[in-house]
């Protein structure tokens, strides 16, 4: 990327926040004054508000979006206002966006009429009110006004609060909308209504399909929701992951970008964190720690819910970290009536009488002090790899095997990772999307606000808009690795495409592997690279490294896996100004490192990495050495090496 970022107004300080699950039975003053201000002695930055199902056997609370609700809500913004807080707002209740605010023009359709989906579970419960058509700009506007107004008396303090949306959780199959049909005849020249009932059975059809909607909902959804969260005072913080679109595009249309983990896995987060870059967006969030050991459906609890290892809360965060993370929204921390504990039934559990409560402050200031290092400069980038969405919207269902409670289908993107060929690099996704505009000139490519040195692509099936994008800039002397020779996928296809592909491999600009002329060597080399995160700034290389264990972190994670994750040594290789500096890597029980490089090549570990296991160590039982934050440098820890340090 070109040029740093000023400092960050969305979320001007690193520290974590939480969601504040508030159930709808009576809430008082009194009570949210004590929490708030215990969530801020526990390190938090802040808390997003999330309204959900009533606690059985208990009174019912205020109604929704009542001016007694608005009271509630504001009291709660300025009070965390007031002790050094930041309060985000979920833009709506329960999930996906819905409930007695949509009317019937405004509800969510599929082919055969409107949606049976309801929302259950919401602060309305027993009431099931109906979902919003996501294809829908107008019924959005109308739903987002009605929600800005009851929120609007908690918008009176110095910060534009973040209006949440969270994962898409929409029915998919048949998703329709009014003048879908029509669209889709002016589009692709053929009807898509005779094949609705049996578009499994057609799968380039069906793909044409998909794209529509994909279009459809980044259009008349998260553009639009973005515009409308600037427009009622906030900024929008997004979750666009389920959603049937390119999600690249759709996570770059909100000012932050947030992943989820671990019901996904955190590499997946490196989606979010590519259309960050692509937008340049400083913040990169993630609801972390989301069903940690796994998911029971409500009223749960989630397995091993209460007794969550701090250790395994650590790996967890820095493997997201590493993943391009820099702002962790723990999940979460339900309200707390004085003398009667609640939990929420599907996160880990946040509160005073969480098992992990003792070490709180000092876990948060660990990820504060390494999200707030990983927020300085900008991302590195030197390869951009290409999405393969059309692979994901031409496959089918998710074997049985590898689907879970948050995905089912390929075209989720769940089990996406970059080439192994990659490893050591840097990549980033880039999609059609942002390859429409892209230019390369002067031996590098511009790609939305990122830079890169050449393109990596590797897909069965490639779009003949992305094609043309591709082969302009292949032209331009972009530097290509094309892996296979890809398809073009639709019902539709032209002879044109095959003659296009064909001057494209001629080109002279086109090899089988990664041409390192172009893209210099990997950045990182080691025997087995463990998951890191570079930056930039003011000449410098920020490297965050992980401990390999933080690899591969799988949905449900076996308690106290950390264990797993012994103290080792490992030798690295970093490349940078043109030079190798090789360094001896030690890393702690599950404990991660952080090194910065000169201008000239002089490194040294950050200290902040070192402290890593004062958390883990109390959780085997260890005695507490406290943990003290420092970016002071160890230098003279590397020395320059040339490419027999196994980096060529």
């Amino acid at each position: 990327m070109e040029s740093s970022h000023a400092a960050d107004g969305h979320y001007p300080d690193s520290r974590p926040w939480t969601r504040w699950w508030w159930f709808a039975n009576p809430i008082r003053r009194e009570d949210l004054a004590a929490q708030l201000d215990w969530l801020r002695d526990m390190g938090f930055g802040g808390v997003e508000i999330a309204w959900v199902y009533p606690q059985p056997g208990q009174a019912p609370g205020v109604r929704w979006l009542s001016p007694e609700w608005s009271e509630l809500t504001a009291f709660a913004s300025h009070r965390a206002e007031s002790i050094g807080l930041g309060c985000d707002f979920t833009f709506g209740t329960l999930w996906p966006f819905g409930g007695s605010a949509v009317g019937e023009d405004d509800a969510a359709q599929n082919f055969d009429g409107p949606s049976q989906q309801r929302l259950r579970k919401s602060w309305e419960a027993p009431i099931e009110g109906r979902i919003l058509n996501h294809l829908d700009a107008s019924a959005l506007e109308r739903y987002a006004d009605a929600m800005a107004t009851a929120i609007a008396p908690a918008l009176t303090g110095g910060r534009r609060p973040a209006f949440f949306c969270d994962s898409w959780e929409i029915r998919t199959e048949g998703l329709w909308s009014t003048g879908f049909g029509d669209a889709f005849r002016r589009r692709f020249g053929y009807a898509i209504e005779p094949l609705m009932r049996e578009l499994d059975a057609q799968p380039d059809a069906r793909y044409d399909y998909r794209k529509l909607i994909g279009e459809f909902v980044l259009r008349e959804f998260y553009q639009p929701y973005a515009a409308l969260c600037r427009r009622h005072g906030g900024f929008a913080r997004v979750q666009c992951h389920g959603a049937p679109t390119d999600l690249l595009a759709a996570y770059a249309a909100a000012e932050v970008p947030e992943s989820e983990s671990l019901l996904f896995d955190p590499e997946f987060s490196q989606i979010a964190a590519s259309a960050a870059t692509l937008a340049g967006r400083p913040v990169v969030s993630a609801e972390a720690f989301t069903c940690l050991y796994g998911w029971n459906r409500w009223p749960g609890p989630a397995p091993h819910q209460g007794a969550e290892n701090i250790g395994d809360i650590r790996l967890l965060g820095d493997a997201l970290i590493a993943n391009g993370v820099n702002h962790l929204i723990w999940h979460g921390t339900p309200f707390q009536p004085r003398g009667r504990p609640q939990r929420f039934y599907a996160s880990v559990h946040v509160g005073p009488d969480a098992s992990f409560a003792g070490d709180l402050p000092d876990c948060n200031r660990y990820f504060t002090a390494v999200c707030g290092i990983m927020r300085e400069g900008v991302p590195l980038t030197d390869l951009a790899v290409y999405l393969p969405l059309e692979d994901q919207r031409m496959a089918g269902r998710l074997p049985q095997h590898l689907r879970k409670p948050s995905g089912e289908h390929n075209w989720e993107l769940h089990h996406l990772r970059f080439p192994a060929e990659t490893a050591g690099r840097q990549p980033t996704w880039v999609s059609g999307h942002f390859l429409r505009d892209a230019e390369f000139s002067h031996g590098r490519l511009r790609c939305g606000q990122a830079v890169f040195s050449s393109l990596y692509l590797d897909c069965a099936w490639l779009d003949g808009d992305a094609l043309d994008s591709i082969t302009r800039l292949v032209t331009q002397g972009l530097p290509l690795c094309l892996k296979r020779r890809p398809r073009q996928p639709g019902r539709h296809r032209s002879a044109a495409y095959e003659q296009t592909l064909d001057r494209l491999i001629r080109s002279g600009s086109v090899a089988p592997r990664i041409v390192k002329s172009a893209a210099g060597p990997p950045v990182l080399s080691a025997s087995k690279p463990p998951p890191f995160r570079c930056r930039v700034a003011d000449g410098e290389l920020l490297v965050f490294l992980a401990h390999p264990r933080a690899a591969g972190l799988a949905y449900p994670l076996e308690p106290e896996h950390f264990r797993t994750a012994a103290p080792l040594e490992m030798e690295i290789a970093i490349h940078w100004a043109d030079r190798w500096i090789r360094t001896r890597c030690a890393f702690g029980q599950a404990g991660s490192r952080i090194l910065r490089v000169s201008k000239t090549g002089a490194a040294g570990f950050v200290e902040v990495a070192d402290a890593v296991a004062e958390i883990t160590g109390r959780a085997r039982g260890c005695g507490p050495r406290g943990l003290q934050p420092s970016h002071r440098h160890n230098r003279g820890l590397g020395s320059r090496c040339g490419p027999g340090a196994g980096g060529s």
